[in-house]
């Protein structure tokens, strides 16, 4: 039986990342986490757990236009995997040594990044949707 509410559809964008997620993920399990702010907690009004289990923490991040893309102010991630569900047209990136560059990331787009501490400003002019993955200490999938 299908259950595809859109079985009509051919599968767009945030689709194909997803399937690149779940491609990707089994090769992430049994990475260890760093120790980061949780971002849950120190944003909840922004971040939302949506899948939390003895592998992984799947947040989904929602950005306004002058917001940070993944946190506000200078703050810490554990590594992670990051799905782009829209586009960011432009951001703006600021390390701890007050270095800073320009980037730009498209819907659909996965990249992952070591634990790192950054500020990343949204300058795009429209809201920026992500899931970003923290990995857990290694432990049985």
């Amino acid at each position: 039986m299908d259950t595809d509410p859109r079985p009509n559809e051919a599968p767009g964008p945030v689709d194909d990342a997803r399937r690149a997620l779940a491609a990707l993920l089994p090769a992430f399990v049994f990475a260890p986490a760093a120790q980061a702010q949780d971002a849950a907690k120190v944003q909840p009004a922004a971040y939302k757990v949506v899948l939390d289990n003895h592998a992984m923490r799947v947040l989904e991040f929602n950005s306004r236009p002058g917001m940070g893309i993944c946190g506000e102010g200078m703050h810490s991630h554990p590594a992670h995997l990051t799905v782009l569900l829209s586009d960011l047209s432009q951001a703006r990136i600021r390390l701890p040594d007050g270095k800073t560059f320009g980037g730009s990331k498209k819907l659909g787009d996965v990249f992952w990044s070591e634990a790192e501490t950054h500020e990343v400003e949204n300058l795009s002019g429209r809201h920026v949707r992500t899931l970003i993955v923290e990995l857990k200490t290694a432990g049985k999938a």
